[in-house]
């Protein structure tokens, strides 16, 4: 075949592109045929946070761009087909499925937190809140929610699973039929399920050998914690936003580069050690990102803002100059080893700190001046079913001297934070700032462990990364020893002081 061949055969393969619905109406076709985006999903072969970045604007390529037109055009015929046997003032109006040009304002996404101009009651707790969330006045973060001042009105309690996200058709009385809410698979097994069934299925096609099976059980590490994070989203308040608009300042600047945000990653040594011979434990912090995934994560597209103020109920990245730091002698820098002056852009959690170092608890720093942020409103429990799911697993392995299940687990958590930024690994979730978040929280627990250790006596020497902490001292009266994520395990010790090596810090 000759080059012109080659290239005519290819120019036959390229067809016009299949025309899709607006991203609004395909939301709107799904809800209102009652189908989950998890049923979606497993009919065209992908994830269902993709269906949900196809809902927020993403278009898909290929054979799947033509399977999902095809589904859409037979959801549109079958919606009409039914509207019609309908009288016509029972005909229904779903959101999202109104022309554009007839429609006098854009039809709400009930899943947007929208700020409100005046504080109304929350629907859960009755206190003044801020925002509307899937439609309802709510408290962004559970937390906020309190007793009812007096006098007010206290609506009835609300359960999590009664507060609706969308118009959507009626539930049938028998519960028989109805449609699954959220971004979740619908089977029957539970988080913790998942993961041992998983165990189980890959030891018995390896027939035992655990060798093979843990190789396997790496390899579909990602797919499977994204599948458990949809198990554990299962009624949850908040939908996840898999691929919303990222500023340029989250993106690579190469690509092999990375992008504009500090994570302040502690790399310290102590410059000076007490007068003498110390024998120094290194200390192994257990879990560490596992222990971040609890963090104040930005719910939806990230907005841009100056000024500075912090609004405690939202998160994301901030360009901020960091307060002069007077205390590395005892203690590492909370913004890491950093050479440059001025202002760089750190994420929630460095900038959460500082704040907290600077207050009148500590009095370590001045606060820092906060130039401009991208933010969106935010909670710190996105992820805590998700990441008490793993934890029960990991605690169960290791209650069972079950290593394989321990390193599939580690897997999970640790490369389902890894690759949610510009990785080709991990498609169906596309959120560098909750990756840069989630780390610099890691970050951010191990500086307060070295905080905790020089409050206690401890002379810190090391704080390295995510779980390495070198102390001097009767760390025991400190910290418990142990293997879950509320304890630490000795790593290594060592001689350092006077007749060391001052680079290393082990004896000569």
């Amino acid at each position: 075949m000759s080059d012109y061949d080659a290239i005519d055969s290819l120019l036959a393969s390229v067809g016009p592109q299949v025309e899709l619905p607006a991203p609004e109406l395909r939301r709107g076709l799904r809800e209102r045929a009652g189908l989950s985006k998890a049923q979606v999903a497993r009919a065209l072969g992908v994830g269902p946070s993709t269906v949900g970045g196809w809902e927020s604007g993403r278009d898909p390529a290929g054979e799947t761009r033509a399977k999902y037109a095809y589904l859409l055009e037979g959801l549109t015929t079958k919606l009409a087909e039914a509207d019609m046997a309908m009288p016509p003032a029972e005909q229904p109006v779903a959101d999202g499925l109104v022309d554009a040009a007839s429609s006098p304002e854009p039809a709400q996404d009930f899943d947007e937190v929208e700020t409100l101009t005046a504080l109304q009651p929350c629907v859960l707790c009755g206190a003044p809140a801020g925002q509307r969330v899937a439609g309802f006045v709510q408290h962004l973060d559970p937390s906020d929610c309190q007793t009812v001042p007096a006098g007010t009105p206290k609506p009835p309690p609300v359960r999590e699973a009664q507060v609706p996200r969308t118009a959507r058709p009626p539930r049938p009385a028998d519960g028989k039929g109805a449609a699954p809410r959220g971004r979740a698979f619908q089977e029957p097994s539970g988080p913790a399920d998942l993961i041992h069934e998983a165990v189980h299925a890959v030891l018995a096609e390896h027939q035992g050998d655990v060798e093979a099976a843990s190789a396997a059980l790496l390899k579909r590490a990602i797919p499977d914690a994204m599948r458990l994070l949809d198990e554990t989203r299962k009624g949850a308040r908040y939908d996840v936003i898999a691929h919303p608009w990222i500023p340029d300042i989250l993106k690579k600047q190469t690509s092999k580069g990375a992008d504009q945000i500090w994570e302040a990653r502690p790399k310290w040594t102590r410059p000076e050690l007490p007068p003498g011979k110390h024998e120094v434990t290194a200390l192994d912090i257990n879990g560490a990102y596992l222990s971040a995934l609890k963090t104040h994560l930005p719910l939806g597209q990230l907005e841009h803002s100056t000024g500075f103020a912090h609004d405690r109920r939202r998160a994301g990245v901030h360009l901020i100059t960091p307060p002069a730091w007077e205390h590395d002698a005892v203690l590492p820098n909370p913004i890491g080893q950093r050479d440059e002056p001025g202002p760089l852009w750190v994420s929630e959690p460095t900038l959460r700190l500082l704040l907290r170092l600077s207050g009148p608890k500590h009095r370590l720093c001045e606060p820092p001046e906060i130039h401009e942020s991208y933010t969106s409103g935010a909670t710190e429990n996105l992820l805590e079913k998700f990441r008490i799911a793993l934890k029960d697993a990991r605690d169960t392995a290791i209650a069972d001297g079950d290593e394989l299940t321990l390193q599939y687990v580690k897997a999970m958590y640790s490369k389902f934070v890894s690759t949610m930024g510009e990785s080709n690994y991990n498609r169906e979730l596309y959120r560098p700032d909750w990756m840069h978040i989630i780390r610099s929280q890691a970050f951010a627990n191990l500086w307060m462990k070295a905080l905790k250790a020089h409050d206690g006596g401890l002379a810190v020497v090391r704080a390295m990364g995510t779980d390495e902490l070198h102390v001097i001292g009767d760390w025991r009266r400190v910290f418990p020893e142990g293997r879950s994520v509320t304890e630490v395990k000795v790593k290594d010790t060592y001689t350092a002081g006077t007749g060391t090596d001052a680079d290393t810090g082990q004896e000569q």
